[in-house]
């Protein structure tokens, strides 16, 4: 394909610092910094703060050549067709963010710093506490019983804090939106829009990976800053792509390890037909005889797909100890209440379901039954902090049936782009790129989430969410910070040898071992 050719991926000319003195001075900078964080914490406004600590990347302050202009946040998401369910979530999350930077407000956070942190004696109830899946109001079923005392993990509910800078650097933030259509070979056309025409600062686009794989090799091209907000498969190591959702590795292996802990070893796969469900398909088969597990069937269903007889008849044949369904998009939903309308009782597993598509609110009960899900957020989150976010959510979105993990991943994304740029003092995107790989914590509704500068990927908190007859959900395990340690596990590091590729599990020969044998 053309843009892939045309690429220029291994140019010497590509502006990333190696080692040496300039990465020293940087390191010495970021001490200073973190001193400083100590003390400040909130909005970063100080330019000539953000100009002593990018000293080391031969860093040009640029705010008075950009003038008033607005900052253009480029936006691609499916409004419309099969993936809207997930596209409107994210553009209204988009919108929210947008509304709170220009108002002057931001997300408490900073370089490698935190108001998340163990705390000790919290009280914790002896069961789960049970969330209503109706309305918004997060309504509690069940307290979960009597109170404890054990050591817990505590945050810091007031997150949502005042900027001290309305808009980015006295520039007002202007979102350009456009429709994916669920329509893979416009994706391609709406990023060179955005990114040649529209000339946009940043660049927050993807629900699909096959969205993302189509347009990253025009990123790359034009060295575009670009934000992946998605859940997906894991493996990109792009030096220009920022992937803010959580990864097989934080979801596959605690849900698989808690389901064959729990039912049995048997499982039987059900995913997309695209690489995104193949790949997590393959994690899934790969790391199940780690825990005892074994994956003794996969099926691979075409987006097209909405009717599902012949496969729900093939999984009760099989009889499966539990169903791993990596199932996508609306016509693939359908598999659920026809599941349940024919009987299907196998207690699934998933890292998509109700954390995005919110099928145990679209679908009566008892279609998600037995759902289990290793979530890095849905709007069911019990903290204080997410009720807040929820509240502010809702009276903007009043109509909106539900809050999921891509749309919050949207929301933190683009303030953590607007903390980055009031760090650097400039949008200028190569800086800001530098000033990403810095390692950055910003406290989002679910919690603290660490930008890890090395891979571009994200540590995230993750709860074990499972739905029950009712389609109420509650939490039955947490895991306060687990980080995407894959590509560092291959030896990705982007600061220093950059990379525009994505990995997949057969090329890890640790892996590619297991795969063979199962």
């Amino acid at each position: 394909m053309s843009d892939q050719s045309s690429n220029g991926h291994t140019s010497n000319t590509d502006p990333t610092p190696q080692p040496g003195a300039a990465s020293d001075e940087a390191k010495a900078d970021r001490r200073k910094v973190l001193k400083l964080m100590g003390a400040a914490g909130a909005g970063l406004t100080a330019p000539g703060f953000g100009a002593t600590y990018l000293r080391g990347f031969e860093y040009t302050r640029s705010v008075q050549a950009q003038g008033n202009s607005p900052v253009k946040v480029g936006f691609i998401e499916d409004e419309s067709g099969n993936l809207s369910v997930y596209g409107i979530q994210k553009l209204h999350a988009a919108q929210l963010a947008v509304k709170e930077i220009n108002e002057g407000k931001t997300l408490k956070g900073g370089p490698d710093i935190g108001a998340g942190g163990l705390g000790a004696l919290g009280n914790v109830a002896k069961n789960p506490p049970t969330i209503s899946k109706d309305g918004v109001s997060l309504g509690v079923v069940n307290d979960g019983g009597d109170k404890s005392t054990e050591v817990v993990f505590d945050e810091d509910a007031d997150v949502f804090i005042d900027s001290g800078d309305k808009g980015i650097l006295g520039r007002e933030v202007s979102l350009v939106s456009l429709d994916g259509q669920s329509n893979n070979a416009l994706w391609q056309q709406l990023a060179r829009r955005l990114i040649q025409q529209d000339k946009v600062d940043v660049l927050v686009a993807g629900f699909a990976s096959a969205e993302r794989e189509a347009i990253r090799p025009i990123v790359d091209q034009f060295k575009q800053l670009y934000f992946y907000t998605n859940q997906y498969e894991g493996g990109v190591a792009d030096a220009n792509t920022f992937c803010t959702g959580p990864v097989c590795e934080q979801q596959v292996i605690p849900v698989v390890q808690y389901i064959v802990e729990k039912f049995g070893p048997r499982g039987y796969t059900l995913a997309a037909d695209y690489n995104f469900g193949q790949l997590t398909a393959a994690w899934t088969k790969a790391f199940a005889p780690l825990v005892g597990g074994q994956i003794i069937a996969e099926e691979f269903v075409p987006l097209s797909v909405s009717e599902f007889s012949q496969v729900i008849a093939r999984v009760q044949q099989a009889k499966p100890d539990w169903v791993m369904t990596l199932l996508v998009g609306q016509n693939q939903q359908n598999y659920y209440p026809q599941a349940a309308a024919a009987g299907l009782k196998f207690p699934m597993a998933s890292t998509v379901n109700m954390a995005q598509g919110y099928e145990h609110k679209r679908f009566k009960p008892p279609s998600l039954a037995n759902m289990h899900n290793a979530i890095q957020y849905q709007l069911e989150v019990p903290t204080a902090r997410n009720r807040a976010f929820v509240k502010r959510w809702m009276a903007m979105f009043p109509e909106d049936q539900y809050i999921g993990e891509m749309a919050q991943n949207t929301y933190f994304t683009i303030h953590l782009y607007a903390k980055a740029a009031r760090l650097a003092g400039t949008t200028d995107q190569a800086t800001l790129k530098k000033a990403l790989e810095l390692g950055w914590s910003i406290e989002a509704p679910e919690g603290s989430v660490f930008l890890e500068p090395g891979t571009h990927h994200c540590a995230h908190y993750i709860r074990l969410a499972v739905c029950d007859e009712n389609h109420d959900v509650k939490f039955v395990r947490d895991w306060p910070s687990i980080q995407a340690w894959w590509l560092q596990r291959l030896g990705v590091n982007l600061v220093r040898h950059p990379e525009y590729k994505q990995y997949t599990p057969d090329e890890d020969p640790y892996f590619k071992m297991f795969l063979k044998k199962s």
